[in-house]
């Protein structure tokens, strides 16, 4: 029996929703609302099922993005995006592990939601400028100048040189030795003088509530040894997991000529939901 084009097409849908809101939850929130609207569809009048679908989710999300604005400005402490274990597969395809970054997603969260939306489908989707016109209800003129503006407003904000995936799973990796040693030394050496420490606790658990700048404070908030640390790929990227007597954070590592120069440490329990089994993300 032929596969439901909504099936066959989930883990593409479950990225686009993933990519426009940084929630996993909130992601298959606008996929379950997305079905039902399928479910209602004459089937016979749709020529492009894939299309369809990426507009319906792109509108489900833009809504959602939407109401979501005023609880993220009100949110306790700074807002991260949600983890998501991934396989290292997703690092083969180099641009979409780019862009599902906890960076990137971070840099997209300072856009607007039709911003993002327009963003994350022609950059990341390559979507003709026509179809995210119908999406997000725009002529595609209007369109083209977002895609511009979002796309500047991205290069401005995103880490300035490239780095591979072996140089990133290196310094990972020697960063969270040092973690595991709690040694303030081996931490500075790994980082740069001008590191970045951004926490998301939520107001739920134990965060630092704005960024911490410099890379002696941020090794001393991070140079003890009672912890246990794994490394993990999230989100495309080798990371690291970190339990401290049973509470659960996430690490993602933005890294620079051989050093880390910011670190997104997400420890909210409500966000972690995602850490034991692998999410599939296509395009």
């Amino acid at each position: 029996m032929t596969k439901d084009p909504f099936v066959a097409h989930r883990s593409l849908l479950f990225t686009v929703a993933y990519e426009m809101l940084g929630s996993s939850a909130d992601a298959e929130d606008v996929l379950q609302e997305s079905w039902l609207r399928w479910a209602d569809v004459d089937r016979a009048q749709v020529r492009d099922p894939r299309a369809y679908l990426v507009r319906t989710v792109t509108r489900q999300a833009l809504n959602r993005l939407r109401t979501l604005s005023r609880s993220r400005e009100e949110y306790v402490g700074e807002w991260l995006p949600e983890p998501l274990l991934t396989s290292p597969d997703v690092a083969d395809d180099v641009e979409l592990a780019e862009n599902v970054s906890i960076a990137m997603l971070t840099v997209l969260e300072t856009l607007g939601p039709t911003e993002r939306a327009v963003f994350v489908l022609r950059e990341v989707f390559e979507m003709p400028y026509g179809e995210i016109a119908e999406a997000v209800g725009k002529s595609a003129a209007a369109v083209r100048q977002i895609a511009r503006r979002a796309r500047e407003h991205v290069a401005a904000r995103r880490p300035r040189v490239p780095v591979s995936r072996s140089e990133q799973q290196a310094v990972v990796e020697r960063f969270l030795a040092a973690l595991r040693t709690g040694q303030l030394q081996e931490l500075l050496d790994i980082m740069a003088p001008d590191v970045v420490l951004i926490a998301d606790g939520g107001g739920i658990a134990s965060a630092a509530p704005a960024p911490v700048h410099g890379a002696a404070l941020v090794a001393k908030m991070l140079a003890r040894p009672d912890r246990v640390v794994s490394a993990v790929w999230l989100n495309g990227a080798p990371a690291g997991r970190i339990e401290i007597d049973g509470r659960v954070a996430a690490v993602s590592l933005v890294v620079e000529d051989g050093k880390v120069i910011r670190i997104h440490a997400i420890a909210n329990p409500r966000k972690l939901t995602r850490l034991d089994e692998p999410a599939e993300l296509t395009r």
